[in-house]
């Protein structure tokens, strides 16, 4: 039997792989790039093409709250820089949107092989719709994967981040479909102790010892 070779597929948890790139904004080091903010690095799979168009737009769209979020986007897939400089200024013409983020020119693949964008099986020549969250830190928090044929749903990136965000700052975890303002999940006890302070805690909502929920402050 052919040995199949084993491919690197970053994780939640790891480092996010560092890497110097040609982008539509200049010579990018990703590490720069991310130093001290949070960083929604997604890959597509070529330039003119429709649902990338709408992707690519609504990311541009939503410009203005990644950045209150401290959060820098940067797009990538396996075109020339001349064919992403071609394609930014035809959707800027047709339909006003501007992709002013960095968008990297991974024509040797370097990039989209560092981080697992390429999936045989979809294309062996073209990034399947990836996004990986990575924080200030430099690490992966949280990676979507879509197919070629099915575009990303921008209100669950979005949702995501603030989640992420608001569960560092607050220190819980949230349900299933949290939303800004709803409340998160309480910590379970690891003691009897604390289950019989939990039980007791009338500041919370119990729903049973081990599933408690809180008010916590909604992230400007």
């Amino acid at each position: 039997m052919e040995e199949q070779q084993v491919k690197f597929m970053p994780r939640i948890g790891d480092k996010a792989p560092d890497f110097e790139a040609i982008t539509t904004t200049g010579n990018l080091k990703f590490s720069d790039y991310n130093k001290n903010s949070w960083v929604v690095l997604f890959s597509h799979p070529a330039d003119f093409t429709p649902v990338c168009t709408t992707e690519m737009s609504a990311f541009a769209e939503e410009k203005s709250f990644f950045a209150q979020r401290n959060t820098k986007l940067m797009g990538l897939s396996i075109d020339s820089i001349h064919s992403h400089l071609a394609w930014v200024n035809n959707v800027k013409e047709k339909t006003g949107v501007y992709f002013s983020f960095p968008i990297i020119a991974d024509l040797d693949m370097k990039v989209s092989k560092l981080y697992g964008m390429l999936h045989d099986n979809e294309s062996s020549t073209a990034a399947v719709r990836a996004v990986f969250f990575i924080d200030p830190k430099g690490t992966i928090r949280l990676i979507m994967y879509y197919p070629l044929n099915v575009g990303r749903n921008m209100e669950e990136i979005k949702r995501a981040l603030v989640a992420l965000q608001t569960a560092d700052e607050c220190k819980c975890a949230l349900p299933v479909n949290w939303k800004v303002g709803e409340k998160a999940i309480v910590p379970p006890p690891k003691t009897l102790e604390e289950m019989e302070e939990r039980i007791n805690n009338t500041e919370y909502e119990m729903i049973d010892f081990y599933l408690a929920k809180k008010e916590i402050g909604v992230l400007v």
